[in-house]
């Protein structure tokens, strides 16, 4: 899946959404965690099982209004093999639901380790003349300041699938001005970054006009996003940083061009964990997930018209 489906996706549903999937033990209401833990102990596998029940749950809530799911690694690798399997069977689930997957996986690296990574998110193994899928995400996210060796591989498999890739090019982070911010000639770092990869990725551009390397830009650097748009006019913007990071909507609406489209805007918290804040037990967590999203998208939609 390219940028030109994600596109076609949040035309349909005039919602310009991904709702992350970082789904940590604590972020699970307490009804599910006891449940699990009951059936299959306290420890790895009974979180695992805690998390699958609610990732399951937001997946139904969102799949009709949110055009995209993110699911961040780190939550699922930080629980071992049981958790890279969550991951798999997640990812797969909102596939089946007809979501689009931005695998979070920040991966940098070059060669061989690349095109590995590469085969393993997006275009598959290679065991005795068949390709296996394993993850198989519809994206991934990247770290492309080793060089345009630590994106190509990934966009090569990228391309052979229909799918694409994020690369970090100004992140929304409080530290990411310390390296991304310093003048580089005529150019900041994360001008030089968005430029190479627009450059790497040129002639992948679909019927919407953007290439198959996208950029991740932080919501919290509003006039950077704006000076971005203007300079990337074919590269597909992924900005985090929305409501629990301090980013608005206001802000975020520099990402988009005047048709609306070219970008989608990331909620992990504010979304998943909405439930804490309706002052129930947490029985109530996939309405409250569904609310925040629709709240998300009438509050973009003060500044942002899809067409």
């Amino acid at each position: 899946m390219s940028f030109d489906t994600l596109q076609d996706k949040i035309r349909a549903m005039k919602n310009p959404t991904v709702a992350g999937l970082d789904a940590r033990i604590e972020y699970v209401p307490p009804h599910i965690r006891q449940a699990a833990f009951a059936e299959r102990g306290v420890g790895l596998e009974g979180a695992c099982e805690a998390i699958w029940q609610f990732n399951q749950g937001l997946i139904d809530a969102w799949c009709d209004i949110v055009p995209a799911v993110k699911p961040q690694s780190a939550y699922y690798e930080n629980l071992g093999w049981r958790g890279m399997e969550l991951l798999e069977r997640t990812i797969r689930y909102a596939k089946s639901k007809g979501l689009f997957v931005i695998a979070d996986i920040k991966r940098g690296d070059i060669g061989s380790t690349a095109a590995a990574y590469a085969e393993g998110w997006l275009s598959g193994a290679k065991i005795e003349g068949q390709v296996f899928q394993s993850f198989d995400a519809d994206c991934v996210t990247l770290n492309g300041y080793m060089g345009s060796d630590s994106i190509k591989p990934f966009l090569e498999a990228a391309r052979a699938e229909d799918k694409c890739v994020f690369v970090l090019v100004k992140t929304s982070n409080p530290g990411s001005g310390e390296l991304q911010d310093i003048v580089a000639g005529d150019r900041l770092v994360y001008q030089v970054m968005g430029d190479l990869n627009e450059r790497i990725a040129a002639g992948t551009e679909g019927k919407y006009g953007y290439t198959a390397a996208g950029a991740v830009t932080g919501a919290t650097y509003p006039d950077d996003i704006r000076r971005l748009r203007r300079r990337l006019e074919h590269t597909f913007f992924l900005v985090p940083g929305y409501g629990t990071q301090g980013g608005t909507a206001a802000g975020v609406a520099n990402a988009f061009d005047k048709y609306g489209h070219g970008a989608i805007v990331n909620s992990s918290r504010g979304l998943m964990c909405a439930w804490q804040k309706t002052g129930g037990d947490g029985r109530d967590f996939a309405q409250a997930a569904r609310d925040a999203a629709l709240a998300m998208k009438e509050d973009l939609g003060r500044f942002v018209t899809v067409l």
